[in-house]
């Protein structure tokens, strides 16, 4: 489907300034849909062909939201749309006049009843009309309202003038990427003088939450909120933020803790006409929801606190088998408990970096540097070995972090011990080179060295030596992916890993 911007610039001449405007009301439409128990379409004119200035007005759609508050009128997209003659007559009105258009008889979609309405959209600086936005309510179920729906229609009507005049919607704050609460949260409308002339019951129920014992009707509502809160000073901003709606200000959202009770809210301006008439308050019980956060931060701390633990026994572990190394005699027993030592210490650096992390997920590239620098510290005092990474690994999750390090760790390990030993000429510098790469979820890895290169008839499959052996269980086992090791064109050998991303 395409997007709003993109049918802009392929049918209009429309600016910057003007696209943003249009993303921003699209953004928080749903607010009057819901208000309107109706469908919301942005409609904009078609540039008309030039040398052709009588050609019919035509409209194409190029955003559209349906109400959660009642039945649709649409159950097809319309989004891309284009119409024009009768069937566009409505907007071409609107469009033309800049007035709100309301004349008409339902119209029928199939089988659906549906009333017509055209509300032209203006830029809060602006006295051209850069789009129309049609309101069409399924008539289907229609009854005699309840004084919610009334209320709710009122307000609606009242935030489309605002639309039309270009006071609506207001500017949007730094952080804010939604126009959450929303209308069925609960809703309280103030008159001029901010006073609640009418509270939908979840609101109630919210304010009730934080500790008010009365009805909201007829009260002061400013004066009522800044009381409430646990904090006085979060009090005193939440009553001027109403206050500042109350003067024709959009002002940003906030939340308010009373009594164990957390609950959002959101002021917005009421200015048909450019008069203030009063402001529109959403509010939305959060307590649960902050529950849960503090649930889940006590959680990841808990995580990595267990983190940061196993990496001190790991190291405790490690620091162990080193001291055993330098009191055995036996030179193999020695070489096994080194190797060992730095296995242990390839798991422990990455429990260290998940216990920095606020999830579960290691910024690898700092894991594989410090593999390769201990890697390097192992070559035969007679060797020049440099350790290079080629490109970044990027983030990955935990269970593919640890046995990858340690994979990357005996890979290492083995081109400096066996890739380099032995060369005829000592002197000349080795180099082991790192890099990764993704492609269509899957993670490349390549190790190459310019070292002497594999034994004759070498198979990964037949290798008898551990680390080899660590190698292929863990690649095929616990990352589920494969492992290559063969000649290099050039000298040296390369082995490559692919690791499947998408399998959790």
């Amino acid at each position: 489907m395409s997007i709003l911007s993109d049918l802009v610039e392929e049918h209009t001449s429309l600016g910057k300034i003007e696209v943003e405007h249009l993303h921003r009301l699209a953004g928080d439409w749903q607010l009057i849909a819901d208000l309107s128990f109706a469908d919301l379409l942005l409609w904009v004119a078609i540039d008309q062909t030039d040398g052709e200035p009588d050609e019919q007005p035509r409209f194409v759609c190029v955003a559209q939201v349906r109400p959660t508050t009642g039945p649709t009128a649409y159950h097809d997209d319309h989004v891309g749309r284009i119409i024009s003659g009768q069937e566009a007559a409505h907007l071409a009105i609107a469009h033309s006049q800049g007035r709100i258009w309301r004349e008409g008889d339902p119209v029928w979609y199939g089988d659906t009843p549906a009333r017509h309405e055209a509300i032209p959209v203006r830029r809060r600086d602006g006295v051209d009309v850069i789009a129309v936005m049609g309101r069409d309510t399924n008539l289907s179920t229609t009854r005699t309202p309840s004084q919610l729906e009334m209320n709710y229609l009122n307000a609606a009507d009242d935030l489309a003038q605002m639309v039309a005049d270009g006071t609506f919607p207001g500017p949007r704050h730094d952080g804010e990427t939604t126009s959450a609460p929303r209308v069925g949260d609960g809703l309280i409308r103030l008159d001029a003088a901010g006073r609640v002339s009418y509270a939908s019951p979840n609101a109630q129920s919210a304010y009730r939450r934080l500790g008010l014992a009365t009805h909201l009707a007829g009260e002061d509502l400013a004066a009522v909120t800044t009381r409430l809160p646990d904090d006085p000073v979060t009090g005193l901003e939440a009553g001027k933020r109403i206050r500042d709606a109350l003067r024709g200000e959009a002002p940003a959202r906030l939340e308010i803790e009373a009594r164990g009770a957390a609950v959002l809210q959101r002021a917005l301006p009421l200015l048909p006409a450019g008069v203030p008439i009063g402001a529109l308050v959403l509010v939305r019980d959060i307590t649960e929801v902050r529950r849960r956060d503090r649930q889940l931060l006590t959680k990841d701390a808990t995580i990595r606190e267990i983190h940061h633990r196993v990496k001190n026994n790991l190291q405790t572990v490690a620091a162990l088998l080193r001291l055993q190394a330098r009191r055995v005699s036996s030179p193999d027993a020695r070489t096994a408990l080194e190797e060992s030592v730095r296995r242990v210490a390839s798991i422990a650096i990455v429990h260290e970096t998940l216990s920095m992390s606020v999830d579960e997920e290691v910024f690898f590239d700092g894991v594989v540097d410090r593999i390769a620098a201990a890697a390097a510290d192992v070559a035969d005092a007679a060797s020049v070995v440099r350790m290079r990474r080629a490109s970044s690994f990027g983030v990955l999750p935990a269970d593919i972090a640890t046995p990858l390090a340690m994979v990357l760790n005996e890979l290492l390990l083995n081109a400096v011990e066996h890739g380099f030993a032995g060369r005829e000429d000592s002197r000349e510098t080795g180099e082991v080179v790192i890099s990764a790469h993704r492609f269509r979820r899957q993670l490349h890895v390549t190790v190459a060295d310019n070292g002497r290169g594999l034994p004759e008839g070498f198979s990964l499959d037949s290798a008898d030596r551990l680390g080899l052996q660590i190698v292929r269980s863990l690649a095929q086992g616990e990352l589920r992916g494969t492992i290559e090791m063969r000649p290099r064109a050039s000298g040296g050998t390369e082995a490559v890993i692919v690791v499947p991303l998408n399998r959790r």
